[in-house]
């Protein structure tokens, strides 16, 4: 046997001892079992040799006691393992590499599909088994092994091309211009990125790879479609490469490194990248680019793809915002000053404190933000990159030489790691014992010495990349928050969870798809720029909501719908105030986020600096829309303008009541005031342009009446309005006087209709309101507009009783002329007759009952219809005006809770009994105004979040929600019995 001293003893380091010696001694063991069933007498000789004590026993020994992958590589391939250690690893090498087909025999084009991937699986197991040993024995240095992995990789992919090229061509898809070559001049583009596009490939490593396609070149030829060929061709490229089979895989492929992976197939045209880049592509992508490099198929148009993405990689200006962004890509790792323990046990060598990323980080930021300017800064490896910015000046020799180091021994360390089971791990065990193992395969005695190697690199890598950019504070707070690559970053998803979210990776997926510029607001380099300052605080914001994963998720549909998100990402940076109330909406308010989701322009009137100071008044609220309707050019102006102009001021009074400022009973008199205003101001434009058809009745007057909540001034958000509208014209007017003239019931019907579509139809700023006619005489078989003679005849002989009982919230809106007065009169007239007591009181009861049966519930947060809520109220109220109006006029007060003190007040109603109705309705009014802002469905206490919760329980002012739901259950208990009281026992 040769003396392979000689060859694998070129370095001063020892290989590593046995970290488990019994683990060695059953592979020694495996080994002589297989010597002996070789038939191959010179193998079994050599066999027996190489564990004699010796230099390839030693050798033997470090791989044997440290890793059962490399144990079981060699003791399968002895023939393999034989040439390995007599002839040492760059023979071994170069016969790995000639299985490759196309490297030492038929092109990899004309090789069936199985015989090529079981060749390139047998290449790969032989070429990490020779990388393994070369490093263990330390006769290869870091940027041999490195570079021989990626090389290998790089063949591979180009053999697998090949086969696939001239399959296309075979079946006529393809016209390739050298079939047994089929790679030139083919268009297809395979792009080397990370560690394999900088030949800086890991012993386990993935390969990430961006696939194109150059139309421009292309020999296509087929029928169904450039992007379907070469959508197949990637899928099957992939499995070349990682479908696991007996013989083990080549390499795990990742594709997530091309433009906007979540919405672009595996294989994209050059020009849709180039598009992508130029338009959308983020600094993290730029910094990505760096280390691209074509690795197989079409090498000349990968490289002149690069080379037309130049001007987006190195830019030779680049303003403030755009370094800034570049800094955030460092910032977003929590960089520590040197303080604090750094723990070795579990940490991540890639991508913790101190670890491989952030020298790459270092390196990187530095070459983007004087690459532009410095060609010579424009290299793929990371130590080269950092010897060029010494060059330039840029780097002190000092921190060069430290993070040279550390970069030799993190890589050093993430090999060991991933050589023991070929897995793609960077992380150091967490047990002592393990951690000894470790450092022995290593070359250390023992854990603490490996231990005190590895965090003084660690600290000399994190002094450094905290030096960085000094005067920037870190964006990742106590953690970190990094979104870019395809990747979940493990300590980000910690950071999130630590945070509170119950999904970290969904929320790390969320963000991540931002910054691809997947929504409208992010498309532009400036939103993406300030975006990433934003985000922590973001995440901070939303972290503090009982269900944050709910309320982000809320957030990202608020997103969906912006336009552009430049003013508004401005806008909360310069106001911080701004995003917490956004903030709160989201946790809190789902109505109300999904209200601002659909109309984001609605935060700019939180801008004015007295958004939160007060609420106007009805005459400000008028001066304030007649002035912004004084813009508008036409008809479809003044409805946009109205809608918008009511958004805001609702919008504003939604705010106070979520902020506790209003509370929602005392919210019902602006939302009806907005209410109000918009319709007296639309009705003069209504009839304007209806006039320009139809012309006017000379001496006629219209009046706008509203019933239920919007007559009583109870609205909440989001209530219906309950409209009447009546008329009067003189004796003698017959027609209008337009080209197209009306008799006076058509003219009016025709004109309340297009009334009710001002208010009702979509426009591109949504509705005004819904409208409900069912109040009018007859209901919905009555005419849509009653003359006022019309309705008092009506109201005196043929109205119901549920009838009078509606009038009793009737009020005007806006009146032409005299009409409102009339109008009222009439109504007080009709109200104030005197009834029967027995038959009024039957009557009332029969219509509740029959409602109860229709609508009843038992639900305590269904406050209208619940026994003891809200409408039993409301009855109470309407019987006892209807009852007593006759004599004491005053109690026809409109609004319930002012009905029922009236009625206290001249004697119909016990005072005892008032206090009990008054406090329930109050409940129950605020209890459904806060409910009507913040849910859309109906509430449901099981999953209704804490913050909701709150928002509920300051509405109604308790103290806590238990005491709510005890204070609610005596309410109605106290409804329940005064309503019984007054119209009898309810039917059960």
């Amino acid at each position: 046997m040769p003396d392979i001293a000689e060859i694998w003893t070129d370095s001063e380091t020892p290989p590593s001892q046995a970290g488990d010696a019994a683990l060695a001694d059953v592979h020694f063991q495996r080994w002589q079992e297989a010597a002996d069933r070789c038939d191959d007498e010179a193998l079994r000789t050599f066999a027996g040799e190489a564990i004699e004590p010796g230099a390839s026993r030693a050798l033997l020994t470090a791989a044997f006691g440290n890793s059962p992958f490399l144990g079981q590589a060699l003791i399968s391939d002895l023939g393999f393992a034989r040439l390995l250690l007599e002839r040492g690893p760059d023979e071994a090498l170069s016969a790995a590499r000639n299985m490759i087909p196309g490297e030492g025999d038929s092109p990899p084009a004309t090789s069936g599909k199985d015989n090529l991937m079981k060749r390139l699986r047998m290449a790969k197991r032989r070429i990490a088994l020779t990388v393994a040993m070369a490093d263990i024995a330390s006769v290869w240095p870091l940027d041999r092994i490195t570079g021989t992995l990626s090389d290998f990789a790089a063949d591979a992919l180009q053999a697998a091309c090949d086969n696939l090229l001239r399959g296309a061509h075979d079946k006529g898809d393809l016209a390739l211009p050298d079939p047994d070559r089929p790679h030139l001049d083919s268009g297809l583009v395979i792009l080397g990125m990370g560690k394999l596009g900088a030949r800086e490939l890991n012993y386990s490593s993935d390969i990430d790879l961006i696939i194109l396609y150059d139309q421009t070149t292309v020999p296509y030829t087929g029928d169904r479609g450039m992007q379907d060929l070469f959508t197949r061709l990637a899928r099957n490229l992939v499995g070349f490469m990682d479908e696991r089979t007996r013989d083990g895989y080549v390499f795990r492929t990742d594709l997530r490194l091309r433009p906007d992976p979540g919405s672009t197939p595996p294989a994209m045209s050059a020009l849709a990248a180039e598009t992508y880049y130029e338009s959308t592509g983020q600094n993290w992508e730029r910094a990505a680019m760096v280390k691209a490099r074509p690795v197989a198929g079409d090498i000349q148009a990968g490289l002149a793809f690069l080379d037309v993405l130049r001007p987006f990689m190195w830019r030779r200006h680049l303003d403030f915002a755009a370094i800034q962004d570049i800094q955030s890509i460092k910032r977003q790792i929590n960089a520590h000053r040197g303080g604090g323990e750094v723990a070795v046990a579990g940490h991540n060598v890639k991508l913790g404190r101190g670890g491989i990323r952030e020298i790459e980080f270092y390196a990187q930021t530095q070459q983007l933000i004087w690459g532009g300017r410095d060609p010579d800064l424009r290299v793929r490896g990371t130590l080269e990159a950092i010897d060029r910015l010494v060059a330039a000046g840029h780097v002190e020799p000092e921190a060069a030489a430290d993070l040279h180091a550390a970069y030799e021994f993190h890589r050093r360390l993430e090999h060991r790691l991933q050589m023991v089971n070929d897995q793609q791990t960077h992380v150091v065990p967490e047990s002592p014992e393990d951690i000894d193992k470790l450092g022995i395969f290593l070359g250390y005695d023992g854990g603490a010495a490996f231990s005190a190697d590895f965090t003084h690199h660690m600290r000399a890598v994190e002094r450094h990349y905290a030096a960085l950019f000094e005067d920037d504070g870190d964006l990742a707070g106590a953690g970190n928050l990094v979104f870019t690559g395809g990747d979940d970053d493990p300590d980000t998803l910690k950071t999130i969870a630590e945070m509170g979210y119950a999904e970290p990776a969904r929320v790390s997926a969320m963000v991540r798809a931002w910054h691809t510029g997947r929504h409208r607001a992010m498309r532009s380099t400036r939103a993406r720029e300030l975006l990433t300052e934003l985000v922590p605080s973001i995440l901070e914001a939303f972290s503090s909501s009982p269900t944050p994963d709910a309320a982000l998720l809320r957030f990202d549909e608020f997103l969906r719908g912006l336009p552009a998100g430049v003013q508004l990402f401005s806008l909360f940076t310069a106001h911080p105030g701004l995003f917490d109330l956004v903030a709160e909406i989201m946790g809190a308010a789902p109505r109300l986020a999904t209200w601002l989701s659909r109309n984001p322009i609605l935060l700019d009137g939180v801008l004015s600096t007295d958004f939160f100071d007060f609420l106007p008044t009805a005459d400000d609220m008028r001066r304030d829309l007649d002035e912004v309707l004084s813009q508008a050019r036409d008809f479809q102006d003044i409805l946009d303008i109205e809608r918008r102009w009511a958004n805001d001021r609702v919008f504003q009074i939604g705010a106070h009541m979520l902020r506790g400022r209003l509370s929602p009973v005392d919210a019902s008199g602006p939302l009806t005031d907005v209410a109000d205003v918009c319709l007296s101001a639309l009705l003069p434009a209504v009839e304007a342009d209806f006039a320009e058809t139809h012309g006017r009745i000379p001496g006629a007057t219209m009046a706008v009446v509203a019933f239920g909540k919007m007559g009583s001034r109870e609205m909440t958000v989001g209530s219906d309005l309950d409209l009447l509208f009546v008329y009067d014209v003189p004796a003698d007017a017959d027609a209008s006087d337009g080209p197209r003239p009306l008799s006076p019931g058509q003219y009016y019907a025709r004109l309340s209709q297009r009334y009710i579509g001002a208010i009702t139809a979509p426009t591109g700023e949504g509705k005004l309101y819904e409208v409900d006619m069912r109040l009018r005489p007859a209901g919905n078989a009555g005419p849509i507009a009653s003359s006022l003679e019309a309705f008092s005849k009506y109201q005196r002989e043929d109205a119901w009783t549920w009838e009078y009982q509606a009038l009793t919230r009737a009020r005007v809106v806006c009146a032409e002329g005299d009409l409102g007065e009339r109008f009222e009169r009439v109504i007080r007239e009709v109200l104030s007759t005197r009834r029967d007591p027995d038959k009024l009181r039957a009557e009332v009861a029969e219509m509740r009952e029959r409602m109860r049966k229709e609508h009843g519930t038992d639900d305590i947060w269904s406050v209208k219809h619940l026994r003891g809520g809200l409408v039993d109220i409301e009855f109470v109220a309407q019987y006892l005006q209807l009852r007593h109006a006759a004599d004491n006029p005053e109690i026809l007060a409109r609004d319930t809770i002012a009905v029922l003190d009236e009625a206290a007040d001249c004697g119909a109603l016990d005072a005892a009994a008032a206090d009990e109705l008054i406090r329930a309705a109050r409940l129950w009014r605020n209890l459904q105004g806060i409910l009507r802002l913040t849910v859309e469905e109906g509430f449901d206490e099981q999953t209704a979040s804490l913050g909701l919760k709150t928002v509920i329980r300051r509405a109604c002012g308790a103290v806590d929600f238990e005491t709510l739901k005890q204070t609610m259950r005596e309410a109605a208990a106290d409804a329940t019995r005064n309503y019984e009281m007054l119209l009898g026992p309810v039917e059960s």
